[in-house]
This record gives C-alpha cells, structure tokens and sequence, in this order.
C-alpha cells in the first residue's frame, strides 16, 4: 500500500510539474511551446480526467497564438517592406501546422462544463500560395541583382542560400536550378596549391601526391576548390603554398646494454639423513626428499637500432588581388625508427621471460633516408588537413 500511495504521489507531482512548466510558457507568451506540451499530453489519452486541464490550456493557448499571428502579418501587410514576406510565408505555415496538429484530437470535451473545446479553424492554403508566390519572386529577383551587381564572394553565397530556399519551397521554379549553380561558382574561392622544397634532402615522389591528394582530407569548407594542377583560363584568388623548410635525419645508432641476471633454480634433488648418516622415511616408509638448488648466471645483451627523421615546414595562404600573405601556419612531424635486438652469453635460465623474448629478434636493416622522411608524412597529412579545415578566406 505504502508502495502504491508513494507511486501515485510521484505521478500526480510528475503531472503537475508538466502542467506548471506548460502554464508558464502560456503566460509569458511562448505559445507555440505551450500548445506542443499541452497537445503532447492530450495525444496519450484525451478522455484521461488529469488531461482535462491541458485541454483548457490548448484552448486558450491556440486562441492567442492564432490572433498574434494575425496581427503579425497584418502588421507586415502594411507596412509594404518586401523583405516581409518570408516572415508572412512562414506565419501562414505555422498556422495551418498547428491546426493540423490539433485536428487528429477533436473533439475534445471540457466535462465540468458541459462542452465542446471550441477551435476555430480557417483553410490557409490560399494565403500561402499567395505568400509563396510573392517570395518567390522576391527571392529570384534579390538573387538575380546580386549575381549581376555582386562586389564579393559573399554576395554570390547569399544569393546561393536563397536559390536554395526557393528551390525548397517552390521546386523548380523558372530557370532556379541554373541560377544556383551560377551563384556557387561565383561564390567559390579558387585556391591554386605548390609545394616548394627548401630542404637538401628528397621529398618522396609517393608523399608529394598523397599530400597533394586533397580529396582524402575530406575538407568541411563548401566554399573552397583546391587546384594541385593549375587549369587553363581559370582566375585563381588564393595561392596555398606547402614549403619544406628542414629535413633532419639522424645517423643510424646501435646502442647497446649490458644487464647481468642471476638465479637459483632446481638442481635435482637429495635424501634427508639423520645424524647417523641414515635416510629419514616418513610414516609410510617413503624416504624424504628435499630440492637440490643452484645459482646460474647470464649476461644480457640487449641492442637498440635507432634512427630518426624530423620534418619542418611551413603553410602559408596568399590573396593573388592583393598580393598579400593572409595567414601561415607551422606544419611538423616526425618519425623514430626503434628496433631491439638481444643475446646472452652463460645461463639463459637467469633471464626473466620478457628478456628471453628478445633473444628471438636479430637485427633487421635500417629505413633509407627516403623511407624515414615518407614515415614522417603520416603526421604530416593529418597537420595539413587541420590546417585546411581551420582556414578560412572571408
């Protein structure tokens, strides 16, 4: 019992909290979350005695917001700004979405008095076809000036954006899709890609493409084409030069470690005797044994091949109209080659198992110095790929 009054203790203050937040919202003016909590909770189970307070809520929530929005485009009607009519397009949207919301529920019943819920529904799709027709024109002709008389990428972007949304509401519509494609193009930054070495050491034929291999580093810039190869009559606006500036690769080391291991280990074993001389049995006539132990010994040798390489550079973005350097990044890496070896000389039974291990390597040939330097190039690829994902041109 105690179990069942806690339980329904918690889901009448559950309730209540939801009913509080869904007030709140009603009374100061966010009607549309009001109607969504109160529609939520109708949906479960409309005839539910609790729900009967949501059903209110509705009412009075859907009565405002309906009369608010009116006002709204009335307001924007008037006031004759053509930019207004995205905003009205969208007004009418919500209206007929909340209505579409609400209709699946009716009728709802109001029980302490006696009645209907009362909604007053009105068929919109005559004033959105209106809204839709005005916007869209007004869309195609912002659009159209900005492709004419456009100073910046920026322009060409925004008319892009609002293709784009024409597109949605209105598919199709005249020569839309051309436009779009005309307003990316425009709006695309050019930016032509060398690689210069500075160093005095090879650039491996393989890393030169794999770094220049842009398409891999799935850049999230949709505003920006990288050229390796410059094409023919095409304007460029940025330059992305990749310069190697130092290459430095160490000698090949053998380095070698001395460690000296001693152990005592089972060596058979002997009889116990008493004082006499004579074995000792145990209680059943067995003579007693007793493990014979002894020390071994072993030097361990253990070798380290090792050589490293160490790549600088720097990433540097220019504007070809200004002729400018407009930002530059560091770009770094290196690579260590690590490989080790052993043996021993004496008692290998002295050495723990993870020496012995290493007595199954032998020494292995070194990486070539162009190796080295295209080991380098795993980090490389990821700085540079950071690098073209944290740049931006405007």
């Amino acid at each position: 019992m105690k179990k069942y009054l806690l339980f329904s203790l918690t889901a009448i203050l559950l309730s209540c909290g939801g009913f509080k937040k869904t007030q709140e919202a009603l009374n100061s003016g966010n009607y549309e979350t009001a109607i969504n909590k109160a529609v939520m909770n109708i949906a479960e189970n409309k005839t539910k005695k609790s729900n009967q307070q949501y059903i209110i809520l509705l009412e009075e929530g859907y009565k405002k917001n309906t009369e608010r929005e009116l006002q709204h485009i009335k307001f924007l009607k008037k006031d004759g700004n053509a930019a207004n009519y995205e905003e009205i397009y969208n007004s009418y949207g919500r209206l007929k979405a909340i209505q579409e919301r609400i209709r699946p529920l009716l009728p709802l019943y109001l029980q302490e008095e006696n009645r209907k819920a009362h909604f007053v529904f009105k068929n919109y799709d005559d004033d959105l076809l209106a809204a839709k027709s005005e916007l869209s024109e007004f869309l195609y002709s912002n659009a159209n000036t900005l492709l004419k008389e456009a100073n910046y990428k920026s322009d060409y972007r925004k008319a892009y954006n609002d293709l784009n949304f024409l597109n949605e509401i209105n598919p199709n519509y005249k020569d839309v899709v051309t436009k779009i494609n005309e307003a990316y193009q425009k709006g695309l930054d050019y930016v032509i890609v060398n690689m210069i070495n500075n160093t005095d050491q090879i650039i491996p034929k393989r890393l030169e493409d794999e770094l220049l291999n842009l398409n891999t580093y799935r850049l999230n810039s949709n505003w920006t084409e990288y050229h390796t190869n410059r094409i023919q009559n095409q304007l460029y606006d940025y330059q992305m030069e990749v310069s190697f500036q130092d290459i430095n690769i160490s000698p090949e080391q053998i380095r070698e470690k001395q460690i000296s291991k001693e152990r005592q280990i089972k060596d058979g074993y002997t009889f116990v005797e008493d004082s006499n001389g004579n074995v000792v049995s145990d209680s059943l006539g067995n003579s007693i044994k007793v493990d014979k132990f002894k020390t071994v010994r072993c030097d361990f040798y253990q070798f380290t091949q090792y050589k490293s390489a160490q790549v600088t550079g720097v990433v540097s973005f220019i504007d070809l109209k200004k002729q400018q350097k407009v930002n530059q990044y560091p770009l770094s890496s290196q690579f260590v080659f690590e490989h080790i070896y052993a043996n021993y000389e004496g008692d290998k039974r002295a050495l723990d198992n993870d020496l012995v291990a290493l007595l199954q390597l032998a020494r292995v040939p070194f990486p070539s110095n162009e190796q080295m330097v295209y080991d380098a190039g795993e980090d490389l690829k990821n700085n540079l790929k950071n690098i073209l994902n944290t740049q931006r041109f405007n």
